[in-house]
């Protein structure tokens, strides 16, 4: 299921793209205002973003150009009113997806992040790859130049997060709140000994990434020189 951020001001618009969300079996979070926009998005619980440029406290080209030089990955949908050329040009050098004038059409807004969530983390098709390695979300199978192994459930969502945010830090309350719903010392006693049997794994199949522990905080995955 992919998970959505919707930093949105107007009220009955954001309760629209919720609504959407729903429909469609996105799980949604909505917010108003830029400064708890950028705040959600660091979590790095998203899959996509959905960010108005015009916001109260901090505007969405300034919670883009943070997001981007903190190393955030998580692609982004601008929202834009037709006047704000500008606005789209300079949203997308900052390193927006895409962008969708409003009025637009539903259809081509679930469509956009369609598109967007292929091209995340280089999709293909029913695959997310880092390198030549690379994960079924069919078979749940993690493969490398012809040799494969079978992941479980809470396995194959520990790998999706980090080859999706490839030589990004995911603080291990990341992974329990995407993962688990909740937070207790037996998810983080939990979450190490998945990462345990996932790197055994990557032996196995003679994959050059690594599951790095970054002391005090959580992991990152990396390939080996």
């Amino acid at each position: 299921m992919m998970n959505v951020l919707i930093i949105e001001d107007e009220p009955q618009l954001s309760d629209v793209l919720v609504a959407l969300m729903k429909q469609d079996k996105y799980a949604v979070d909505a917010v108003y205002d830029g400064v708890s926009g950028e705040e959600y998005a660091m979590t790095g619980i998203y899959d996509v973003i959905i960010l108005d440029i015009m916001l109260p406290q901090k505007n969405g080209l300034e919670v883009l150009r943070s997001l981007r030089e903190q190393n955030n990955s998580t692609p982004v949908l601008l929202l834009t009113a037709k006047s704000e050329v500008e606005d789209k040009i300079d949203g997308l050098d900052i390193g927006a997806d895409d962008y969708l004038t409003k009025p637009f059409a539903s259809g081509e807004l679930l469509a956009r992040l369609r598109a967007i969530s292929r091209r995340k983390g280089e999709f293909t098709g029913d695959e997310l790859a880092c390198g030549d390695t690379r994960l079924s979300k069919r078979s749940y199978e993690l493969s490398y130049k012809g040799n494969s192994v079978k992941l479980g459930q809470k396995e194959y969502q520990i790998v999706e997060m980090l080859m999706q945010n490839h030589r990004q830090i995911i603080p291990k309350e990341r992974f329990i709140e995407k993962i688990w719903g909740y937070e207790n010392d037996a998810e983080y006693n939990a979450i190490e000994v998945y990462v345990s049997f996932i790197r055994k794994k990557l032996a196995v199949i003679g994959s050059p990434l690594q599951i790095k522990a970054v002391r005090g905080v959580g992991y990152i995955m990396e390939e080996t020189e």
